[in-house]
């Protein structure tokens, strides 16, 4: 392979993942990218990702189509370097190729390097500031690549519908934005030094990188933020449907029912995942469960006396209830465990200190358990919020996978699809789930009279190798009293 190419492999997208699905190239064949540019969205198990170049050059090569699932490590685009052609060395245009005196070339190592242009005092300064600026909120994104500071919730160009290798007419010269601009300031993918300015970006999903700044240098004003607010969205182009079974088996016979075949769906992405972790924790988890009916009458009572004083900030009956669970769990946190065999064979138990609490979320892309981190340091009103920040990232595909894979306790409301009870899988490698069905009205003994009362079910799948039944009672018996008295319980908290 040419040596001025420069071959971006796949990387770990987080979680200790091995592949992912290709969904949609950003760039195409002959496009300049510049580093920390998206140039592809994937689909892991886990979350929908853009990925980020680290090279900047042009596009020389696609290594893959859309809906094909690529292996960790394998090549994902090859990007021919910027200036290639002037002969092995410095980057062609940077300060050393310039005939700079050598003791300059350090700093401005980052930037020449990044862009293949030469960085001013100017520059550098302002690069030097955004880092420093930068130091305490910064974090991977990609193991390596970019951080989430730039990034937006928003989309402003159209996705391109192409997905394969495109042979362009003519590959235009290369030509870079003015100094700043164009300039990698590490973390970001524009020039922009304000925090103001980025998360007003940020909370009306502009992205930065589309935005010409009018400042000194190119750096990007609050006023040009607010002017591409204020300018009308671009319509998507519409990527023609494609269908989910074609293959050359649909419309045949099938063999052992004698009916023709309707459609052929692929199981990739988020079920493929979720087929993957349901059938390893059937088989390796020797799970039992135990349940209660509740009488929900007081939570829902307590529940409307609080909407009458404040309609607007009540937390929902399961942030109530997942309030229950983390005080739960801190009284039993055999059920906050995680059950771990070495290689040797060897096994232990580990707790932890502190719980993430999970909840079952259903999707477009299916079901997914974003979790609420250190849920037990937080109010039912602080875990209220979050269980909805949490549901929506989830649905627009766009949460993280720590945000997805972190949880050691699971609650599942299934009870919002009208169902009173489930005998649920236990979400691996955690080692207990609750759910909660559906509030009816039912039959009830109260002080020795017969009475109409809002009663669920209350279900604990666990993992009978970290604990057994007594346990597992105790914590489902504890939650249910909560309920059924949650101003004692909440006062006790």
């Amino acid at each position: 392979m040419s040596s001025d190419l420069q071959v971006f492999r796949l990387p770990d997208l987080g979680e200790g993942l091995t592949e992912a699905e290709l969904v949609n190239w950003l760039v195409a064949v002959g496009d300049q990218v510049k580093v920390d540019q998206p140039i592809a969205e994937v689909e892991t198990a886990k979350s929908m990702v853009e990925v980020p170049s680290p090279y900047a050059g042009t596009v020389a090569e696609l290594h893959g189509e859309a809906g094909q699932t690529l292996d960790v490590g394998k090549p994902l685009i090859s990007i021919a370097r910027v200036g290639a052609g002037s002969g092995p060395g410095p980057v062609a245009g940077s300060a050393a190729a310039a005939g700079a005196p050598a003791a300059a070339a350090p700093a401005a190592a980052d930037d020449a390097v990044s862009t293949g242009i030469p960085a001013s005092a100017e520059v550098s300064a302002a690069a030097e500031t955004y880092r420093t600026e930068e130091k305490a909120g910064s974090g991977n994104v990609l193991i390596g690549y970019g951080t989430p500071g730039g990034a937006t919730g928003g989309r402003t160009r159209p996705r391109k519908a192409s997905v394969a290798v495109v042979e362009p007419a003519a590959v235009p010269e290369v030509s870079f934005e003015p100094a700043v601009a164009g300039t990698r300031i590490p973390g970001k993918l524009s020039a922009v030094i304000s925090p103001l300015v980025r998360k007003m970006a940020r909370d009306h999903g502009v992205s930065l990188d589309s935005i010409e700044g009018s400042g000194a240098s190119g750096l990007i004003m609050r006023r040009d933020v607010e002017a591409a607010i204020s300018a009308p969205e671009a319509p998507a182009a519409t990527a023609p449907a494609v269908p989910v079974a074609a293959s050359a088996a649909e419309g045949s016979v099938d063999g052992r029912t004698g009916l023709a075949v309707s459609a052929r769906t692929p199981v990739r992405g988020v079920r493929k995942a979720v087929a993957a972790n349901m059938t390893k924790s059937r088989s390796e988890i020797p799970e039992a469960t135990v349940w209660v009916d509740v009488d929900a009458t007081a939570l829902l009572e307590m529940r409307a006396e609080l909407k009458k004083r404040a309609p607007h900030d009540t937390p929902g009956l399961l942030a109530f209830i997942a309030r229950f669970v983390t005080a739960g769990l801190k009284k039993y946190p055999d059920l906050n465990t995680r059950f771990e065999t070495a290689a040797d064979g060897s096994q232990e138990i580990v707790g932890f200190d502190g719980i993430n609490l999970g909840f079952a979320a259903q999707t477009d892309r299916g079901l997914v358990v974003p979790s609420v981190r250190n849920a037990h340091t937080m109010s039912a009103r602080e875990l209220d919020a979050e269980i909805r920040r949490l549901t929506a990232v989830a649905r627009d595909g766009k949460a993280t996978p720590t945000e997805l894979a972190s949880g050691t306790f699971t609650l599942n409301n299934y009870g919002v699809f009208g169902v009173d009870g489930s005998a649920a899988i236990i979400n691996y490698p955690e080692v207990a789930m609750l759910g909660v069905g559906r509030i009816i009205d039912k039959p009830w003994v109260v002080n020795g009279e017969l009475a109409v009362r809002k009663v669920t079910e209350l279900t604990l799948a666990f993992d009978h190798r970290v604990c057994d039944g007594e346990t597992a009672a105790g914590f489902l018996r504890y939650v249910a009293d909560a309920i059924e008295n949650p101003g004692g319980a909440l006062a006790d908290m």
